[in-house]
């Protein structure tokens, strides 16, 4: 896949994934970020946590400073990480499912995942397909890379879902025709615009943003503090009133 970002599609791809990215992260506040997988895309350069990493699981790719992993065995401990972004990581991965379950331990209640992947259900999906099919009867090339499979994005939802996670936010991009030419792609660019407006779930890539939630777990609201002040105040007892320099007696007619 590192080759095939170098084409004109790839470098189209690639600038929209970064975009979006670059928005999803920035106001995501922790103290711990992780990407998993590849170097093309700086899935946590606008994020202003203090400790970030990027793993890679293949250590013929990584260059210095980076943590070379087993996606579904992360070197972390449970509930450690505020945020994990996974630029194609799933379908890349040889077991997405795993890879899922161990991001979901790793972070901490009301952490966050970022997700982007391939939609099958798309012009460039479908030439994909099409592709594979003649590559059996011998011709033909593919146009996307061959490594890894396309998980569609109800499916993608549905992992989530099984697994507690709700779905903050998801959307559709890159409507352009699946053509290695520049100058077409160039050509092309109102689809951008007409396909958000007209057909939104056949954008080539898939965007989510999800939240990690526990069953059972309140967060305490900012002013806990000042609440726990009130609760143990003390309370007047009902039915006595005193005023400075006045003796009464009280319902049951008690001096005080």
């Amino acid at each position: 896949m590192h080759d095939w970002f170098e084409t004109a599609p790839g470098r189209y791809l690639l600038a929209w994934e970064q975009a979006q990215f670059d928005q999803a992260v920035a106001d995501i506040f922790g103290y711990h970020a992780l990407q998993l997988g590849l170097t093309e895309v700086e899935g946590l350069r606008t994020n202003r946590m203090p400790h970030r990493w990027l793993a890679l699981s293949d250590p013929a790719q990584a260059p210095r400073s980076t943590l070379v992993t087993d996606f579904s065995a992360l070197p972390f401990p449970a509930n450690s990480l505020d945020l994990v972004v996974l630029p194609h990581a799933l379908e890349l991965s040889p077991d997405p499912h795993a890879t899922l379950r161990e991001v979901e331990r790793v972070l901490v209640p009301e952490g966050r995942i970022v997700i982007c992947g391939l939609n099958p259900a798309s012009l460039w999906g479908m030439r994909q397909r099409r592709a594979h099919l003649y590559r059996r009867l011998g011709f033909g090339e593919l146009f996307l890379p061959e490594t890894g499979d396309f998980i569609g994005y109800r499916r993608m939802r549905d992992w989530l879902r099984l697994l507690s996670f709700e779905v903050e936010s998801g959307r559709f991009g890159i409507y352009r025709p699946a053509v290695h030419s520049e100058a077409w792609l160039e050509r092309c660019r109102w689809l951008d615009r007409a396909g958000e407006r007209w057909w939104p779930i056949f954008g080539a890539v898939y965007f989510l943003v999800a939240v990690k939630r526990v069953r059972g777990l309140r967060l305490l609201s900012a002013d806990w503090r000042r609440a726990a002040s009130r609760a143990s105040a003390p309370v007047p007892i009902a039915g006595k009133v005193h005023r400075a320099g006045d003796n009464r007696v009280d319902r049951e007619g008690n001096g005080f």
